[in-house]
């Protein structure tokens, strides 16, 4: 067998350590020194049982998805492809399979015996990251195709998928199905206005906050199965929007950087820069928050210095305008000094059991999947 392969295993790289500060444990998955990040924070890295963990390595030179068996497991290779979107990955709510893109393809992969399934082919297309609908019946992407971006949705059985929205003059980025209602989608516009809905045939397209590139609103999710989405408003606050009534309110004033909501809405976990007081855990009824743990990751991005999105003139001084364009979105940019480099930042999501976080971090020099304890 090849070193790099479907199947291939390598060595437990588990170490144990202990935050200074908070008395977290945690446990520090992977040791490759290469980029190795965890899923995107807006899904689980975790099989729903909590007995493996997957993650991306760049090990064998490109993205592909890796599996432990938490935590101490033989690493296992389970995908080999050359045009992997590393954020792209979903796990099944039984931990059967993954879903996720590489290239033009929506694809389904057995994380035991590593068949894989074609769920659709967009020729041309650029695909982002997925999401899966509370029925596990579709699969939402973001898709660059000819010069606009379009909004995909896929039938996790194979029967197909289709265009369902081409946004006029936004990029779009960031789709996600309700935890709730398998008919609800939110994505992401730039530039602003940034939150939007829309309904999985492609009906109801609905904006909910006007606002300009001034304001800066970033990393919007739903509020666990509540009827709101939360989102950053960059480096203020972090807030919430009813779905019903659209209005925002402050849930608490700090910065708040990616942030993901526990299953019913009472807590929200996030990362922190600029300045960077670590994971935090925040309390949606009182605001308060706690630190879980510290990464100190060097968090990569020359945007977040500011309070404003990136305008043509940010993408010139980076030279990185040509890139912008080719892209889906700076996700897909293999270095983006603008946001990213992505692997960079900390992007915490939640175990299952709620006990515990994901996060990645470079203190080592690499990027590093780890695991902590909430104290």
């Amino acid at each position: 067998m090849a070193k790099y392969e479907k199947g291939s295993e390598h060595p437990s790289e588990l170490r144990e350590l202990q935050d200074s500060q908070t008395g977290s444990h945690i446990y520090q998955i992977t040791g490759d020194e290469t980029i190795n990040h965890n899923l995107y924070f807006l899904t689980p890295s975790f099989t729903q049982d909590q007995k493996y963990l997957i993650f991306t390595s760049y090990r064998s030179g490109k993205a592909n998805f890796y599996i432990v068996e938490y935590p101490d497991g033989n690493i296992v290779q389970i995908t080999n492809g050359d045009e992997v979107h590393g954020y792209s990955g979903v796990i099944s709510k039984e931990g059967k399979e993954l879903f996720y893109t590489e290239g033009n393809s929506i694809k389904a992969i057995h994380i035991e015996s590593f068949e894989e399934r074609v769920l659709a082919v967009f020729p041309g297309g650029s695909l982002g990251e997925c999401s899966v609908s509370a029925d596990e019946n579709y699969i939402v992407t973001a898709m660059k195709l000819d010069g606009k971006s379009h909004v995909t949705v896929t039938a996790t059985d194979g029967s197909g998928g289709e265009i369902i929205y081409t946004s006029p003059d936004q990029t779009i980025i960031h789709p996600q199905f309700h935890p709730k209602h398998p008919e609800l989608i939110a994505y992401s516009g730039d530039p602003a206005p940034r939150m939007w809905t829309i309904k999985r045939d492609g009906t109801e397209n609905r904006r909910l906050y006007e606002h300009e590139n001034s304001e800066f609103l970033v990393h919007e999710t739903f509020l666990g199965s509540q009827d709101d989405l939360i989102v950053t408003h960059w480096p203020y606050s972090l807030r919430r929007i009813s779905l019903d009534t659209l209005e925002m309110e402050t849930i608490s004033d700090f910065n708040a950087w990616h942030i993901a909501s526990n299953r019913d809405g009472t807590k929200v976990l996030c990362d922190t820069v600029h300045p960077d007081i670590g994971l935090r855990l925040v309390d949606v009824e009182t605001g308060k928050h706690e630190a879980i743990c510290y990464p100190k990751s060097s968090s990569g991005g020359s945007q977040w210095k500011k309070d404003r999105y990136a305008v043509a003139e940010d993408w010139a001084a980076a030279q990185q305008d040509g890139d912008r364009e080719k892209s889906l979105s700076w996700m897909e940019m293999k270095i983006d000094t603008v946001y990213g480099p992505q692997w960079t930042h900390p992007h915490p999501s939640f175990s299952p059991d709620e006990s515990s976080v994901v996060y990645t971090s470079d203190v080592s020099g690499y990027s590093q999947v780890y695991v902590a304890n909430i104290p």
